[in-house]
């Protein structure tokens, strides 16, 4: 008898296994939710190899939701655990409040650049609940329900807070801009 091969996962007793080699389809929203979550470029670069080294490090078996949801929860998961570690170091003295702002060669716009750059520090400085569901639906595009499952909330919260965090998005950005 044959067996049936699923090119993207592989079943099993557990769940279904995350594909190590499809995972990294997902790199450009993780890198965005980690901006959001992070509110810096490099430490979001540095937040996504984290989680895919912590991912792919050993096999991971999902039980009923999407590899995405499962990638972004995971994100969320050691961004929360990169806090809690940088919490109990010692804290060097404070950078000068005024420094040089260095233009990314890399943007095509640097207004947009700088823009978007505003927003994801709006965005990493919500609380916690408002900014995870932000995160996860307005910048990874998942959807309500995915968003749920990944934070494990109800779909009917995920909306609240959703609504929640948006409006506070809007009122910081009015209130730096006027």
């Amino acid at each position: 008898m044959e067996h049936a091969i699923v090119s993207r996962v592989e079943r099993c007793g557990e769940g279904v296994q995350l594909d190590a080699t499809r995972a990294s389809d997902h790199v450009d929203r993780l890198y965005r939710a980690a901006w959001a979550l992070c509110g810096s470029r490099e430490d979001a670069e540095d937040l996504v190899q984290e989680t895919y080294a912590r991912v792919l490090a050993k096999p991971r078996f999902l039980r009923s939701e999407n590899d995405l949801g499962y990638l972004l929860r995971a994100l969320r998961n050691t961004f929360l655990d990169q806090k809690r570690t940088e919490s109990r170091r010692l804290r060097p003295a404070p950078l000068p409040e005024q420094l040089d702002l260095v233009a990314d060669p890399h943007a095509p716009d640097p207004e947009a650049a700088l823009e978007a750059r505003e927003l994801y520090a709006v965005v990493a400085a919500l609380p916690g609940a408002y900014r995870d569901v932000l995160v996860a639906v307005d910048v990874a595009g998942l959807t309500y329900k995915e968003t749920a499952r990944a934070l494990r909330i109800r779909e009917g919260t995920v909306m609240s807070r959703l609504y929640r965090a948006r409006q506070q998005v809007v009122r910081r950005i009015e209130g730096s801009s006027g």
